[in-house]
């Protein structure tokens, strides 16, 4: 399983705030019954790494259909093969690792 974490950003919009854009693209991930997380500064999603690649492709999508020209859209994959990894238990492992100390 991988995670794979996405950010939309449509270029060239008539002003600064992108929250209409976030939620449109969070409707995709809705549609779609996927685990996800919204932070602050992009989503994380878990799944199979090809249907995580069509969704981060519709959601690529969202701000064009909203009539934005251009859009950056940034991914990072993580894709570990030797076990299943999961958002929670990324943050879990870490907070682990926190309360040893």
């Amino acid at each position: 399983m991988a995670i794979l974490e996405i950010s939309v950003v449509p270029i060239g919009t008539s002003g600064t705030s992108l929250s209409e854009y976030v939620a449109e693209c969070i409707k995709v991930l809705k549609r779609e019954n996927i685990p996800f997380e919204l932070t602050s500064m992009g989503t994380n999603i878990e799944g199979d790494l090809k249907k995580l690649l069509s969704i981060a492709s519709k959601m690529h999508e969202v701000p064009f259909k909203k009539g934005a020209l251009r859009v950056l859209t940034t991914i990072k994959i993580d894709d570990r093969r030797d076990k299943k990894g999961t958002i929670e238990g990324k943050k879990k492992a870490v907070e682990a690792k926190l309360r040893k100390r």
